[in-house]
């Protein structure tokens, strides 16, 4: 028996028919815009680039700011009694995710909510400030990436110590009404013992604070200065360095930013690289994944920043073998 014979014409239509249908349901059906809310307790100024990376590591997966992506952003500007007020304003619009920076931002947002999922891009020690339960199981709404890593206080002061010559009194800018900095203040303690450091505390929790800091680092002839993470410090970088300058302090902070500004040395996390991997967390959260099953993150990437210029200004001369580390030398 002869096989039946199949009209060409009408095989290809068939053909076609089949292609262009689930071509046309997708195109009809509503393209999903994800929602997100971005809190940071500093300026809009201050995390450009860092933003600028987080939106770039969206981009890469596929999340585009005007096309499936709409980002509410709310800035603290330095201003942490406004925070609590920002998350709830986030809450309030039902965002998929909301992005933090640091510590006190994200501790905003838990507190308003403990549903919507949660994203730390640079938080201090997350599990030490009840954010998450542990770094492998996070539990609860909150995950992300921490710039917790061991011995970067006395990293600094290490750094310091090959800067200035026979450095024994360090003065240290912290708030103590800031979780990281506290952490941070205690965790100095170690290294300046082994490192012989007798270290000032400079307790400041607003900016009007900071001037008298100057003042009592001066009094108390410090010969240094180490300033520990905290958005107060962070929005007032510039005016920092100035001080610094002003009253013949080298200082070291953790962000690359203070260098570019104007101070002496910077060492610490990468934080354009940290916001650009926090964006991985928003994609996979945005799939579907739990924050409570998703672990924390620490960062992998570290630079080292130095300022000539101010060095020269302080009569100070960088070894080379410091030079050779440094990932940025401003001339």
């Amino acid at each position: 028996m002869r096989p039946r014979a199949i009209d060409r014409r009408v095989f290809l239509a068939g053909a076609l028919a089949a292609i262009a249908a689930p071509l046309t349901a997708q195109a009809q059906a509503p393209a999903r815009t994800a929602h997100i809310g971005l809190i940071s307790p500093f300026t809009a100024a201050d995390t450009a680039a860092w933003h600028q990376a987080f939106r770039q590591g969206l981009g890469e997966l596929g999340w585009v700011e005007g096309k499936n992506l709409r980002i509410e952003y709310r800035y603290a500007d330095g201003r942490g009694d406004r925070l609590p007020r920002l998350a709830a304003e986030l809450v309030a619009l039902r965002v998929d995710v909301i992005v933090a920076a640091v510590t006190p931002d994200t501790l905003a947002a838990k507190n308003a909510t403990r549903t919507i999922p949660i994203v730390m891009a640079s938080v201090g020690d997350p599990a030490a400030t009840g954010l998450v339960d542990n770094l492998a199981r996070p539990g609860g709404n909150v995950t992300g990436l921490s710039q917790l890593a061991p011995d970067l206080a006395g990293k600094r002061l290490e750094l310091l110590t090959g800067v200035v010559p026979a450095l024994s009194r360090v003065a240290v800018l912290w708030n103590p009404q800031d979780l990281s900095s506290t952490l941070s203040w205690k965790e100095i303690q170690r290294p300046a013992r082994e490192l012989r450091i007798q270290l000032q505390s400079l307790e400041t929790r607003s900016a009007g604070e900071i001037p008298r800091a100057f003042e009592a680092a001066a009094s108390g002839h410090a010969r240094a200065l180490v300033i520990m993470p905290g958005p107060v410090y962070v929005t007032n970088m510039r005016r920092i360095a100035e001080l610094a300058l002003k009253g013949r302090l080298p200082a070291i902070f953790h962000l690359t930013e203070f260098v570019k500004a104007g101070g002496l040395l910077a060492y610490g996390p990468d934080r354009a690289d940290l916001f650009r991997r926090a964006a991985t967390y928003v994609d996979k959260i945005l799939k579907g994944a739990k924050p409570a099953d998703l672990p924390v993150e620490q960062p992998t990437k570290f630079e080292f920043a130095v300022n000539l210029k101010t060095a020269k200004a302080l009569g100070l001369t960088i070894p080379p073998s410091l030079l050779l580390r440094a990932d940025q030398v401003i001339e």
